[in-house]
């Protein structure tokens, strides 16, 4: 099931009947109360919300579903008519895992879906991982230092999850974007390092498995040393 929070009648119709069409079980909602009242009742496999909502924007959506233990790792795609770079970086810093702007193509739209939810289910790894004392378990959404819970967000998570899972290859910032939020666009590489930042320091010491890899990204490596510090 698919749900869409979108106060547009037309374009919410447009998109259901896309959905319902193409294979998948859609419902629309027009106000985030009537949202808010389904999902209580059923959890979606995908969400899409429009950031501009009457009663409460999207973005506080998103911030509540990720606050959420139930919906905190939940796909989550922005269908919005705000473009600009701001929108999209708060956006995506705020937990959504794609952002698709209007006016889109239907196919544009359905492509975005089936990109998303096979990451989604990509992400339903069951392995363990072990690196000195850090642990690491995807399927669980599970990490621990010294037997100690880490929190993490959702991105911080997915970024640990892709390197750890590829120990000792470098990911440049380009490709974290791509892989973990979905797409990439020129100048927002700060995202990336922001979150490799905040990650490190909650891992306190084991931070340093990360590794700087200069001018290029980012890598997971068993010792201690990490290359070009300082950014």
């Amino acid at each position: 099931m698919i749900f869409l929070v979108e106060d547009d009648n037309s374009i919410r119709e447009l998109i259901i009947y896309t959905l319902n069409q193409s294979g998948y079980e859609a419902q629309g909602f027009e106000t985030p109360s009537e949202f808010w009242k389904a999902i209580q009742e059923q959890i979606p496999e995908l969400i899409m919300l429009d950031i501009m909502l009457p009663q409460e924007d999207g973005i506080t959506i998103l911030k509540k579903l990720r606050n959420n233990a139930d919906t905190q790792y939940l796909p989550i795609m922005m269908l919005t008519a705000k473009g600009s770079e701001y929108d999209r970086v708060m956006g995506l810093d705020s937990g959504a895992d794609d952002y698709v702007t209007k006016p889109f193509g239907m196919m544009e739209l359905l492509a975005h879906i089936r990109a998303l939810l096979r990451r989604a289910k990509q992400q339903e790894h069951r392995s363990e991982y072990l690196i000195g004392e850090l642990y690491c378990c995807p399927s669980k959404h599970i990490v621990r230092v010294k037997g100690e819970d880490i929190v993490l967000t959702r991105k911080e998570f997915e970024i640990l999850k892709l390197l750890i899972e590829n120990m000792d290859v470098v990911y440049t910032r380009d490709q974290l974007l791509n892989r973990i939020w979905g797409y990439s666009f020129d100048g927002e590489s700060r995202t990336v390092d922001v979150h490799i930042r905040t990650l490190r320091q909650k891992l306190g010491p084991h931070g340093d498995y990360i590794h700087t890899v200069r001018g290029i990204g980012y890598k997971i490596g068993e010792d201690h040393d990490r290359e070009g510090i300082g950014q």
